[in-house]
């Protein structure tokens, strides 16, 4: 069966993601390309740059698609957009991610390297995990979350869909009873450190983590 897998996004994430997608999936018979509607050039590290629709024209039976746009709410779109074309959505690991047991990842998650899972952790859709972040014990994440690298996401947190976490951000520890909650679409900023629930929509900076006030 001949296959093709389209790396959608160009841009730095995406050539992050294509040599964790290449060893992951083998070389054989399977093509490997990039997807981006919006390039202005041909080519990308010696790989094949396409628009969407000439990847869906394309002769391969088995279509495949990793979304690596750091936008969540693009990522979204791109997602329904390979639902409604028939195209299945593919992840990314690399070989020195850690996880441990009863870890449960919905379609599309992208875990680059040492990337940590250890238990009882749900995470959703398109998740996308930075280099060197971790998830501790009993937490869920939502769908279309963001990690970026070195993300300390520690136990019995709740993060909602489409919520960014920034690099170095340390998430503290909830309770089973009372787990730490990050709100649906909040941004925690490049290096804060959240000890408190952060409410849907906000942005918070700091140490400790405080909502950011606009001049």
């Amino acid at each position: 069966m001949s296959r093709v897998v389209g790396v959608y996004g160009a841009s730095g994430c995406g050539r992050g993601i294509l040599p964790l997608l290449r060893a992951s999936h083998g070389t054989g018979e399977t093509r490997f390309l990039f997807i981006d509607d919006g390039c202005a050039v041909d080519t990308v590290n010696e790989t094949p740059v396409i628009r969407w629709d000439e990847f869906l024209s394309r002769p391969e039976s088995d279509k495949l698609v990793a979304i690596a746009v750091a936008n969540s709410h693009v990522r979204e779109r791109l997602a329904n957009k390979c639902s409604d074309g028939g195209i299945t959505l593919t992840g990314a690991r690399a070989a020195s991610v850690v996880e441990m047991d009863d870890v449960a990842i919905g379609e599309g998650a992208l875990l680059s390297p040492f990337v940590t899972l250890t238990s009882n952790i749900r995470i959703g859709k398109c998740f996308h995990a930075n280099l060197y972040s971790y998830v501790e014990h009993d937490c869920v994440i939502g769908d279309f979350v963001t990690f970026a690298p070195r993300v300390s996401c520690n136990g019995n947190v709740r993060i909602e869909d489409h919520a960014y976490i920034g690099t170095g951000a340390v998430i503290r520890q909830g309770t089973p009873e009372k787990p730490l909650v990050i709100g649906k679409g909040a941004v925690v900023g490049m290096g804060a450190v959240v000890t408190k629930d952060v409410p849907a929509g906000t942005t918070v900076v700091g140490n400790p983590a405080r909502p950011l006030i606009k001049g």
